[in-house]
């Protein structure tokens, strides 16, 4: 089994198991030595793969039980109307979250037949949408907060104002709103408390804050 197989296979492995697995247990499932397994785990955690190691009896090594949404089943007509909202909203910018959005039309293309996915598809292109494309933004700036507001933690943003000044501040988002073209995204600044939207395409810079300062009542800049 080569490598890519075996990560495949040892994800697999972890998503069917109720309990937490050692990373000997790993291997000697897999026939490779201890340092290949933690070698094979950093690749997984690397690969965005929600694993994380448990303590104590029954513990090891599990994934995330929210990491996979269970087997739905979906006719090929409900899954090419899918296929062709998803496109749409991704052509014209309606939602900020375009590579989550491609992945998973990606699996919703994949689940069709072949003879599926020419004959609803070539019917779906006789839809036809009339729209303003959302203003563009940075995508290392939507993956920041797209990533902080589905795991609530804290985003440090550089944003540019209409007169093109910028100002600089540690924020939670709370929300997404978007409108004919631009897309706002309500934040609540962690120093002060105060409730603010800002432009999507005005945000230059977003980075992650690990731990969100704790000043009661912190300047602005």
């Amino acid at each position: 089994m080569d490598r890519q197989a075996r990560l495949f296979a040892i994800a697999e492995y972890l998503r069917g198991r109720r309990t937490g697995v050692t990373a000997a247990q790993i291997a000697e499932r897999f026939g490779v030595t201890l340092r290949t397994v933690y070698r094979d785990l950093d690749a997984l955690r690397s690969a965005d793969l929600p694993l994380r190691a448990e303590q104590g009896r029954g513990g090891g090594y599990a994934l995330d039980r929210h990491y996979a949404l269970p087997p739905i089943n979906l006719s090929a007509r409900e899954a090419a109307v899918l296929v062709a909202l998803g496109a749409y909203a991704a052509r014209m910018r309606l939602l900020p979250f375009a590579e989550t959005l491609e992945a998973a039309l990606d699996k919703v293309r994949g689940a069709l037949s072949a003879s599926a996915q020419r004959e609803l598809l070539k019917v779906l292109d006789g839809l036809q949408f009339v729209g303003v494309p959302a203003l563009p933004s940075p995508a290392a700036v939507r993956r920041a907060v797209e990533e902080a507001w589905f795991g609530g933690t804290a985003l440090r943003v550089r944003y540019r104002r209409a007169d093109e000044s910028t100002s600089e501040r540690t924020v939670k988002v709370a929300g997404v709103i978007m409108e004919r073209h631009a897309t706002l995204v309500h934040c609540v600044d962690v120093d002060t408390g105060e409730a603010r939207h800002y432009r999507l395409d005005r945000i230059d810079v977003a980075t992650p804050v690990t731990s969100a300062p704790a000043s009661p009542g912190g300047g602005r800049r």
